[in-house]
């Protein structure tokens, strides 16, 4: 088995949080309580920038999730002076099902040149197929994709057999189903999502709390054409989710696609 070298690859991370700089501590270690898991870093835009230049990532999808209606446009707006401010950055917005008026939001985010919505049903509190979110789903099928945090074993709002619902009602609405489609519920997104052509996943949160031959398993079924290199920044870091990436034995051509090939045919990006 040939040994490949991350400086070998165009790297884009996928799946990266950002937060305002005064509330950055904050709000990563709200996240760390949260999971119980200790953050690798901080989550600001330099501490992600400095993390991701260890393996000289080119681009990186930065989002953060609202957990109320009044949170959404604040957000959004810091998404966007940041991707002003760092060209590197690919900034999806956010909504949250009680938002008044979802489909001007969604206008004014692609106005401000944001490239899709982040949801976490299970901050944001609200089932996945909720008849309450299905709103947002009607404005941005055709429009922006979303990605969703899917999979938690704790809570039930975010089970991939309720992406798989939402994908099959909405099949013109571009899903990215995160941590390879079910933190902690892998089973379940092979069985609902697998096979979905309006579904793509990313492998953040997931590849090193698998064993190492059911990643390569999980991600072979989910289908190689589908998954994109993410981090989960701030709690891990690029240089070790790359290495563990590396130390799968994928060939050459399917380590190309999930650091960034799949990411630039999804979005188009040159």
């Amino acid at each position: 088995m040939k040994k490949y070298e991350f400086g070998e690859f165009e790297i884009i991370d996928a799946h990266s949080h950002i937060y305002p700089e005064k509330i950055a501590q904050k709000a990563t270690d709200a996240v760390s309580d949260f999971y119980d898991i200790p953050m690798y870093s901080t989550g600001s835009s330099q501490k992600l920038i400095e993390s991701g230049s260890r393996i000289n990532v080119k681009k990186y999808l930065v989002c953060s999730a609202a957990t109320s209606a009044n949170q959404v446009v604040g957000i959004n707006n810091f998404i966007k002076s940041q991707c002003d401010e760092h060209s590197e950055f690919f900034g999806f917005g956010t909504l949250h099902p009680d938002f008044e008026d979802v489909q001007s939001e969604i206008d004014r985010m692609i106005e401000m040149g944001l490239c899709g919505i982040k949801l976490h049903p299970d901050f944001q509190k609200f089932d996945i197929d909720s008849k309450d979110a299905y709103g947002i789903y009607e404005a941005a099928q055709g429009r922006l994709p979303i990605l969703f945090h899917t999979g938690d074993i704790r809570y039930d709002y975010s089970l991939p057999s309720k992406l798989s619902r939402v994908s099959k009602d909405f099949p013109q609405l571009q899903s990215i189903a995160a941590h390879l489609g079910g933190y902690q519920r892998w089973e379940e997104a092979l069985e609902t999502l697998s096979g979905l052509s309006n579904v793509m996943y990313d492998c953040s949160s997931s590849m090193s709390m698998l064993d190492p031959c059911y990643a390569v398993s999980v991600m072979r079924r989910l289908g190689i054409d589908r998954i994109m290199f993410g981090t989960d920044f701030p709690m891990w870091n690029h240089k070790s989710e790359a290495e563990f990436l590396l130390s799968l034995g994928f060939e050459r051509a399917e380590l190309e696609m999930i650091f960034a090939g799949n990411f630039k045919r999804f979005f188009g990006v040159a």
